[in-house]
């Protein structure tokens, strides 16, 4: 069981497991079936599942082992829906992603702005002693 973690925390393959009753072998073959499940994976192979994979699986479940759907059936579902349909507004924002959408007044767009040159700034930095550091060895 699933004890004082926050909703946004990442669980493991077994916590998930333990939290939607199924084995987490299971989970393993889901994921075979349903590329859209995408936990997170790190060194030798151990999944984390991110807030929004924990609900797909849940979902996921409830269609197979409630509803009584087939594999089939739940991937005609998720491909007919689409990904965010499927599962209702649950889905979190990717952080990663760009985001066109949101008015950032001129004063924080400049901020941003220069923050992103400097990044860029050191990353060009980075790679300069990288590439001296290759020389040399």
């Amino acid at each position: 069981m699933v004890v004082n973690k926050s909703k946004s925390a990442f669980r493991t393959i077994a916590e998930v497991a333990d939290e939607l009753d199924v084995a987490t072998h299971v989970l393993r073959f889901w994921e075979t079936k349903f590329p859209q499940i995408k936990p997170m994976k790190r060194s030798g192979g151990r999944r984390y599942y991110r807030p929004d994979d924990v609900a797909l699986v849940r979902k996921i479940r409830d269609l197979l082992y409630e509803k009584r759907y087939t594999i089939e059936g739940v991937q005609k579902v998720i491909k007919e829906k689409g990904l965010k349909s499927f599962l209702g507004e649950e889905i979190m924002p990717d952080f990663f992603e760009t985001r066109e959408d949101i008015e950032l007044n001129e004063e924080i767009r400049l901020f941003l702005e220069n923050i992103t040159n400097e990044l860029h700034s050191i990353k060009k930095e980075l790679k300069k002693i990288i590439e001296e550091n290759e020389e040399q060895a």
